[in-house]
């Protein structure tokens, strides 16, 4: 190829996908700048999973101040806007399996699951009843391998809730101020 080649075919190709519609789909939404405080109020928890409500709402508070923009409480009162949330599935699936023992005594146990985690959000300014972003079915997945002991399976459930969180509110702030 010619010097200078590869360049002019670059250009060309850039000019031709233009012309073709392609296109970033998410441009990410203008952020209103009078939102200077969220509020974050307890996650509403349909599961029933004991302390998953205080987690998840945990880590969405620290994914909004780690972005750095807003000051985030844990309430509805002196803020611009609010961050409602309500965790509706918590679901352990097993994925994997493991023989145990020999002959007659041989059992199949689960070895491995993979959790679902499933909420509905909502981000609005206050006094208005349009969501800025609004998420019916924000989904998040993990597995986990199952512990030899009664303390490891508790610890790695600890775990995965704590992975859970972590992934859910990176999610649902992306989500909320990128509109990805």
């Amino acid at each position: 190829m010619k010097p200078g080649g590869a360049a002019l075919a670059a250009v060309a190709s850039l000019a031709v996908l233009h012309g073709c519609g392609y296109a970033l789909v998410g441009h990410g939404v203008a952020q209103d700048p009078s939102i200077k405080r969220i509020g974050v109020p307890v996650f509403k928890d349909a599961t029933g999973m004991p302390g998953l409500d205080q987690k998840i709402t945990e880590r969405v508070i620290e994914e909004l101040l780690r972005r750095g923009r807003y000051d985030v409480v844990q309430d509805t009162q002196g803020v611009d806007a609010v961050v409602e949330g309500e965790i509706l599935r918590y679901v352990a699936t097993p994925v994997g399996f493991s023989q145990q023992g020999t002959g007659a005594t041989a059992s199949t146990q689960a070895s491995r699951y993979a959790i679902v985690m499933t909420a509905r959000v909502r981000y609005s300014k206050v006094g208005s009843t349009e969501s800025i972003w609004q998420s019916d079915s924000l989904t998040v997945r993990d597995e986990s391998d199952v512990g030899d002991t009664s303390a490891t399976f508790f610890d790695r459930d600890d775990q995965v809730i704590d992975r859970l969180a972590t992934s859910f509110a990176r999610s649902l702030v992306s989500s909320m101020l990128e509109a990805f």
